[in-house]
């Protein structure tokens, strides 16, 4: 299995992971909130979820695969935690259309943005990086 396939397969797990947060006990406070950072709903779950079924086929299906998933999932998911970093909302989620701007303070926004700035700074650099050396 190569380095990229391996990378999108840790996504996978990763992505499960964050679409389980609110099922496992003790993770969420009373109000839903993960950490005392973030809330995620059922539309959040289901967009990790959705994203760790697509990190599963494209480890299982080729390199090629492997490596577009790492760069348009790196690219989106980066996005997104850049604009929830400036704004308080991300379009993943749809949150910049339906709450617009938020006035956070900028503590708090980048502990909220910063799996996606991670996940997806890391994703892309590595869908370039390995891809480019494939």
């Amino acid at each position: 299995m190569t380095t990229l396939r391996k990378i999108a397969l840790g996504y996978f797990v990763v992505l499960l992971g964050a679409a389980s947060l609110n099922y496992i006990p003790g993770v969420t406070d009373a109000d839903g909130v993960a950490f005392g950072v973030f809330a995620l709903d059922i539309f959040d779950d289901a967009l990790h979820a959705a994203s760790a079924a697509w990190a599963l086929v494209a480890a299982l299906v080729s390199s090629k695969a492997a490596r577009t998933f790492l760069v348009l999932f790196g690219a989106l998911y980066l996005g997104d935690g850049a604009l929830g970093l400036a704004t308080g909302s991300g379009y993943l989620d749809f949150g910049i259309f339906t709450y617009g701007v938020q006035d956070f303070g900028f503590g708090f926004k980048i502990l909220a943005n910063l799996p996606h700035i991670a996940l997806g700074g890391i994703a892309l650099a590595s869908g370039l990086w390995f891809g480019r050396r494939a």
